[in-house]
């Protein structure tokens, strides 16, 4: 059996920690202001694009890794005879899945398996973690394909923003919808339905309602919920991921609850101190 090398994205957001232990590649996503293109994590981090946001008041727009950018990656382990598994982004917000697919498409006779996670985040990163253990065990690439395949419909991610303000400035809200949500002081909590971000309820008042209430509603699956990992993702809002590990720890039986920031390219949509939590159900 040839060795598998699994791929990922930048949007992952997977702790650099497990990207290391496990060999992960990581294809960067592009984060791009006016005529220069930055790499996700690698020519630029949250800190700095937050700090540009703030010292122009133009938000960035994001773009896919090019096919070139996957035959870069994929070649080397391509002329060594390895296996390739790459997890993407959800083909519903990016290119990246279809560039994913017209590179591997360059390589005939390889052993090179596309699979779409129709989620973003650490919830693409919860997909990785799967495989990565599955590998471990000696599934093959079938097999582990099957199994993500059968995983990722029970994949639940919903988080709360903070504010408005990136959703406004990057033309996914009105301007009187971004009045309204700053004057009734209104937290939009967004879930990943059928690989889409999808705005599932409003919460009024201080960001700690809204938290509450979807950590909440992650308790009421408790009993659904696969205990295996438990992801608490957050952009620059460590105080309250913390808070949201603890409680998730002592009220599930979750083997592990970690926590993630988000990368550049999530941080762009959704803003400073967003804040989500994602897990499986049982399969």
């Amino acid at each position: 059996m040839p060795n598998l090398k699994i791929f990922t994205d930048s949007t992952s957001d997977l702790p650099k920690m497990w990207v290391e232990q496990h060999d992960i590649g990581i294809i960067p996503l592009y984060v791009v202001f006016g005529d220069e293109e930055l790499r996700d994590g690698v020519d630029i981090t949250t800190a700095e694009l937050y700090e540009r946001v703030a010292r122009n008041g133009n938000l960035p727009k994001t773009a896919a890794p090019s096919p070139a950018d996957f035959m870069s990656a994929f070649e080397p382990h391509v002329n060594q005879g390895d296996a390739i598994l790459y997890i993407s982004l959800s083909s519903e917000l990016s290119a990246t899945y279809q560039n994913a697919l017209i590179a591997a498409a360059e390589y005939p006779d390889a052993s090179i398996r596309v699979v779409d996670s129709r989620n973003l985040s650490s919830a693409i990163g919860l997909l990785v973690m799967k495989a990565v253990h599955a590998a471990g065990e000696g599934k093959s690439l079938d097999e582990i394909v099957r199994m993500l395949e059968a995983v990722r419909p029970e994949i639940e991610t919903e988080f709360v923003i903070d504010t408005l303000e990136y959703l406004y400035k990057g033309g996914r809200c009105s301007g009187v919808q971004n009045l309204l949500g700053s004057l009734l002081n209104i937290r939009p909590v967004i879930k990943v339905i059928d690989g889409k971000m999808t705005p599932a309820y409003k919460v009024r008042g201080k960001k700690e309602k809204a938290m509450n209430q979807m950590l909440q509603n992650a308790l009421e699956k408790n009993d659904r919920m696969d205990n295996d990992l438990i992801l608490v993702v957050h952009s620059f809002a460590e105080e309250e991921a913390l808070y949201l590990q603890q409680v998730l720890q002592e009220k599930t039986r979750a083997r592990e609850v970690a926590i993630s920031t988000a990368g550049c390219v999530i941080s762009s949509h959704c803003g400073p101190k967003t804040i989500g939590i994602m897990y499986s159900k049982k399969v």
